[in-house]
């Protein structure tokens, strides 16, 4: 049964009380200012910091609720230990415009039109078509980074022969901001609860959220021997993009089978391939959003707040039911309690869908249409 961890005010009372009970003269009473009630009260807070300590550290001393150091102190004895993800450097290619043979330097500075910087990673030259493309990183590190194709770069400094305005010719992903607690805290629990087993389902789950940006994992075996699935979501990373990953699937650079992959996939490719059992053929890909449109009958007579608790209430449920492996299948049920655990909603019924339970394809995750 938890502990029940006394107030502030029930310590200042316990304390006087307790003065009052005890056999000093003159102990029957307080006076607003009195000695004895200033020292009651010092004994009070005291007492209250050090049950606050001591909450602290029950909290630390397991791995379910610990925080910080000693969250990744017990991330660090999993059974695969599970170390915090540093952020990462957003970098793809960049493409200008020159003439022939003019060269662009190695570590270029180049600006955003929001005043983010990347450089130029290598020396390249315009080519015979007029144009030149080179890989950029983002100057720091971050998702703030990330950037979509076509996204104008300009150049910081004059370069002879070379266009000063370019533009993204891919996406710039990769960027990653550092690593929160629950994040973590959910690996760790993965590790713990599904411990390594050279290669199996489980594994590939677990290598792909170790990738820095990845949150949400899924596996599959091909219906053709020796292939596997692998499903990635970016939801901190990419959230511009609803979480999912910016780039093409495929497989990793070094697997000769296959076509490679780009952007987000290719980073998750290339992590898993030097750990995969040396057989099979790992592609990873993006799931595809299936937007589900929802109507429910007294949503004009809510408040601007609780169409945006509604919303948030709907987006979470997809977030912690939703699979791309076809296995998903949503009650009525399930949409009427995520909406119920709001509290202050009048009665409602939910018009569309119209027919349940809703089911994702394989590939697919739900994604929130129109509410209305």
């Amino acid at each position: 049964m938890p502990f029940p961890r006394p107030t502030l005010t029930a310590l200042r009372a316990s304390a006087m009380q307790d003065i009052t009970a005890s056999d000093l003269p003159n102990a029957d009473g307080f006076l607003r200012r009195s000695v004895l009630r200033v020292m009651a009260w010092v004994q009070a807070g005291l007492a209250y910091l050090h049950y606050g300590y001591l909450d602290w550290i029950s909290l630390q001393s397991t791995p379910f609720t610990s925080t910080a150091e000693y969250l990744e102190a017990w991330a660090a004895l999993a059974p695969t230990p599970v170390l915090r993800e540093g952020p990462q450097k957003a970098s793809g290619p960049g493409t200008w415009s020159g003439v022939a043979t003019s060269d662009l330097p190695a570590g270029t500075l180049l600006t955003r039109p929001d005043l983010t910087q990347y450089i130029t990673l290598a020396d390249a030259t315009v080519g015979g078509g007029g144009s030149v493309t080179v890989t950029v990183q983002a100057v720091l590190a971050g998702s703030a980074g990330n950037t979509d194709s076509g996204t104008p770069l300009t150049l910081s400094v004059v370069v002879p022969g070379v266009s000063p305005v370019g533009s993204a010719s891919g996406p710039l992903t990769g960027g990653t901001d550092l690593e929160l607690d629950p994040p973590l805290r959910s690996r760790m629990l993965e590790s713990y609860a599904a411990p390594p087993h050279g290669g199996n389902q489980a594994d590939y789950v677990t290598w792909a959220l170790e990738v820095p940006g990845v949150t949400r994992a899924w596996a599959s075996v091909g219906t053709v021997g020796g292939t596997v699935f692998v499903y990635v979501m970016l939801d901190a990373s990419e959230a511009i993009h609803g979480g999912f990953p910016q780039g093409s699937n495929g497989v990793a650079t070094l697997e000769t089978r296959d076509t490679a992959a780009t952007g987000d996939q290719l980073t998750v490719a290339n992590y898993i391939y030097p750990l995969r059992p040396v057989t099979p053929i790992v592609y990873v890909l993006a799931p595809v959003p299936e937007t589900v449109n929802v109507t429910i009958d007294v949503w004009s007579s809510l408040s601007t707040t609780q169409q945006g608790q509604v919303a948030t209430a709907l987006t979470e449920m997809f977030l912690q039911a939703d699979s791309p492996l076809g296995t998903t299948s949503l009650e009525q049920s399930q949409f009427s309690a995520a909406l119920n655990a709001i509290g202050g909603l009048p009665t409602f019924a939910i018009t569309v869908p119209a027919s349940w339970p809703i089911t994702s394809a394989v590939g697919s995750l739900f994604t929130l249409g129109t509410l209305a």
